[in-house]
């Protein structure tokens, strides 16, 4: 178990945050680091050709130990959906095959594949709701031979129900399923290995559980699809972009790797300086630790929550860091809002009331939560 880590970031005393599945607080030490890359900008004539790609690379290899690849693995991109959208790129569909997707699953993992389903007269099949909160069984149950691409999160964002990846990943594979995630609401907190899944495609929007700022992501690309179509045909993707000389003198190659599906302009001087920055704590800290320690957390808020007439899936079920709570009437109208007037943060999301706190959370933060869905509950 870790200690309250709340020194390293900006929050007041009297602000119990719980809502990092919306979108985590900075850390001190990433605002500073983006501060100054964000400077340099004020004198471009300090910044080297070189520069471009240093700190791109610094990137790739800092994520890639998040997915546990080699970093040739590693795409920078804006977005979960526009890796998606480069997934559904390059992932073949043909007529009478499906897409296989969760209920209620995040718009940016569903409507990449409704479009592609329906330029080529697939379909989406849709797993419905496991009333036992099992999602991988539920999803083992709908892997059937149409499949062709299981388009999947590790996490539900609306339940917080855990997938068991690499379950999933095996039963894919033989039936020759592609499989293409979303980790946004898992990687960093939850530990993950494309050794042990081996999806085709896997991004992670970093603004959340990787404590990163907003339009900074990364994708993961499979070795078999180095050689794909990226969605941006641009310069610095090229084999001779390091020279910048030769610009004109146009490429039919394509730098290394997975390095044709970076986004344009991914040498953000600001924006990954902070997001390596953040990484690197994460690192430290060992995600397995960050893991039982909001894990904690949450099962003594689902344990209160639980006596109040609160359901939730069972602990085996779902994400250790994202406990959603329910009941049989349904979310009280305006709760999150009353609770924010108490300086108490959390998502309201789907049917569910969505408390995700991380390591910046103390044993008073989890009291004033509780303590407060009492009193909600008493009114």
């Amino acid at each position: 178990m870790l200690p309250c880590q709340r020194h390293l970031f900006d929050i007041p005393d009297d602000v119990a945050y719980f809502n990092c599945a919306y979108m985590s607080p900075l850390m001190k030490s990433a605002v500073e680091a983006g501060t100054a890359g964000l400077a340099r900008k004020a004198r471009p004539w300090q910044i080297t050709s070189d520069q471009y790609f240093s700190g791109p690379e610094e990137f790739r290899e800092m994520a890639s130990q998040f997915f546990d690849c080699e970093s040739d693995c590693i795409a920078i991109v804006p977005s979960a959906s526009y890796g998606i959208g480069a997934a559904a790129k390059n992932l073949p569909l043909k007529k009478g095959q499906s897409v296989l997707v969760l209920a209620e699953q995040f718009p940016s993992h569903y409507y990449p594949w409704k479009r592609l389903a329906a330029e080529n007269g697939g379909a989406l099949k849709l797993v419905p709701w496991p009333e036992n909160y099992d999602w991988t069984a539920a999803v083992l149950s709908a892997l059937t031979p149409e499949v062709a691409i299981a388009a999947l999160p590790h996490v539900q964002w609306t339940s917080g129900g855990k997938l068991d990846l690499v379950r999933i990943g095996e039963a894919c594979r033989k039936i020759g399923a592609a499989l293409a995630l979303d980790l946004t609401q898992s990687l960093g907190v939850l530990p993950f290995s494309v050794r042990d899944v081996q999806p085709d495609f896997a991004v992670a929007a970093s603004y959340k559980w990787m404590l990163a700022p907003y339009t900074v992501g990364m994708l993961y690309v499979a070795p078999k699809w180095h050689d794909g179509k990226p969605l941006e045909e641009g310069w610095i993707q090229r084999n001779n972009s390091r020279d910048f000389s030769s610009l004109t003198l146009y490429s039919d190659g394509y730098d290394s790797g997975a390095r044709r599906f970076d986004m344009g302009e991914r040498s953000n001087f600001a924006l990954l300086p902070a997001a390596v920055r953040a990484m690197k704590q994460i690192l430290e800290w060992d995600i397995s630790l960050i893991s039982e320690t909001i894990g904690g957390q949450n099962r003594q808020l689902a344990s209160a929550a639980a006596e109040l007439g609160f359901n939730s899936p069972p602990e085996n079920l779902r994400g250790p860091h994202y406990l959603c709570l329910q009941k049989e009437k349904g979310v009280p109208p305006g709760l999150s809002e009353k609770l924010a007037r108490e300086k108490v943060y959390v998502s309201v999301r789907g049917n569910s009331i969505r408390i995700a706190p991380h390591l910046y959370n103390s044993a008073r933060d989890v009291k004033r939560v509780i303590e407060c869905l009492q009193r909600l509950d008493g009114a």
